[in-house]
This record gives C-alpha cells, structure tokens and sequence, in this order.
C-alpha cells in the first residue's frame, strides 16, 4: 500500500471565507480588504453598531471595488447590536436577506432568539422556514451555548441553543460554541447530516467564555473535523470568525487571519482511497 504522503488529496468545493467580525475593532471595510489581500475566497459580512456593516448599498460598493464576493450575511442578533435596522426581529432577518441578495450571497446565519423574546422565539422555527420559502435564501441557525457564572447555569436561548435536536432544515455549526457548550462538533457535525449548511471555525479551550481562537490554538478537533468535512464532499462555507482584538497593530491581526486560512486550507483535503484498500 502506498505511503500517505504519496497519495493524492481531494479538496471539496467548500469555499474558505473571512467574517468581517475578525478584524474588530478595525471596520468593515478593513475586512473585505485584509480578506482580498490575503487570499480569502469571499466575505461573510457581521451586521453589527459600524454603520458600514449596515448599509446595504456601501456593502454592495465595497465588494465591487475590493473584487472579492459577500457569500454570506450575519444578521444582527448579539446583545450590541439590538437596535440595529429597528427592534422588529423579522425586519432584521428580512434585511439580511435583502443584503444577501443584493450582493449575490445565498446564505444567512441567524442566531435562534434570546429566552426573553417570547412571542419571536414562539413563532421561531416556523418563522425561519418560511422566510426561506419567501426569500430564496438559506438561513442557517447557528448552534449557541448556555452562559455560566461560575457554577450557574443560564439558558439564554429559546427554543434552545443546541439546532441539533429541533427542526431547522439549515444550521450553522460554530466551533468555539461547542468549545463553550462543551459539545462535540464532530459528533454535532455528524448527527447534522445533510442540514450542516455553513461553518464558522474558530477554537477554544472550553472557557465559559465564547473566545473564537485561531484555529489550533485551542482543545478542539478542528482540523479533524475539516478532514471529516472534506472526505463527506462537504460543499458550503467555511467561514473563519476569529477574534484578533488583542492584535498588537494590523500585521499581526494580519499574520493571525493569514495563519487562519493556511490551517483551513491544509486540514480541508482528504486523501483519496487507494485501490488496494
């Protein structure tokens, strides 16, 4: 049987993206321009309190000048972001559709409703098929995790953080969530199937506190689960949402977002089966 370093790798069609949110507390702008420069297949656009994030026309105008594709919409669902396109929280989802589709993107990540928001978590699940239906476009609810405070334990999000065990047809696996969830993102990846739409890598280290490492600088398998993605033919999104707030000027949150894509773009390949095996 042939050495594995001889064999030949097959790469999957899923393409390697940079969320603008890993170059805060730079702008928007500085993402789609750190992303084109380093080598990023496109942009997943954080709608967030930069003005710029929000404008839907300003997103279009970038993504023109800087010749790098918007492949992805976040739609603006943290506890900052609030008043941003109104307190209606379907407004706020059908916006994010509507930049999504003036860009050329197909797909919206959504975080499932805060426990507080009652009547939007009620209506939720049906609420996100049939904008879908309405829209064309793919949102993907994205896994969270309870929030703690030492010993406690607080569930936040209604109907649950965890997408694995309700009905969403899409859903978004974010892999410094499981790290704070303490779930398995192979194991999640796994019982996904066919609804695993869109990935957001990241790491962790299994702090109670969402920390969004670079990949491999945490506990979490994450360069196995890329080579699980690839041997599946895994075909959406990879989206590298990372936090380099602590960068000590832009070379580094640049030497930081370029270590991240070279990690994604080494461990999403397989090897190909050999005959003999």
């Amino acid at each position: 049987m042939p050495d594995d370093a001889a064999r030949p790798v097959s790469v999957p069609a899923a393409r390697v993206t940079l969320s603008t949110s890993s170059v805060y507390p730079e702008s928007t702008e500085v993402g789609f321009e750190i992303a084109k420069r380093l080598g990023y297949d496109g942009v997943e656009v954080m709608v967030g309190t930069d003005a710029t994030s929000a404008d839907i026309d300003a997103i279009v105008a970038l993504q023109e000048f800087h010749e790098i594709p918007v492949l992805s919409v976040h739609a603006p669902c943290l506890l900052i972001t609030q008043r941003v396109w109104g307190t209606d929280h379907w407004v706020k989802l059908e916006k994010s559709a509507e930049m999504a589709r003036a860009c050329g993107a197909g797909l919206v990540v959504v975080h499932p409703p805060f426990r507080w928001q009652r009547e939007y978590a009620r209506a939720f699940e049906e609420g996100v098929a049939k904008l879908e239906e309405n829209t064309g476009i793919v949102f993907a609810v994205e896994n969270m995790y309870p929030w703690r405070t030492g010993r406690r334990e607080f569930q936040a999000y209604a109907p649950g953080w965890d997408p694995v065990v309700f009905g969403y047809e899409h859903v978004t696996l974010d892999v410094s969530h499981c790290a704070t969830s303490g779930s398995d993102p192979l194991e999640m990846a796994s019982e996904l199937g066919h609804r695993l739409s869109h990935v957001h890598l990241g790491d962790g280290t299994g702090s109670p506190r969402d920390e969004h490492l670079v990949p491999g600088r945490g506990h979490q398998p994450v360069g196995e689960l890329l080579g699980v993605l690839a041997e599946r033919g895994y075909a959406g999104d990879v989206a590298v949402e990372v936090t380099t707030r602590k960068a000590a000027d832009r070379a580094q949150r640049e030497a930081d977002l370029a270590e991240a894509l070279a990690f994604t773009r080494l461990h999403l390949a397989s090897a190909v089966p050999s005959p003999e095996a």
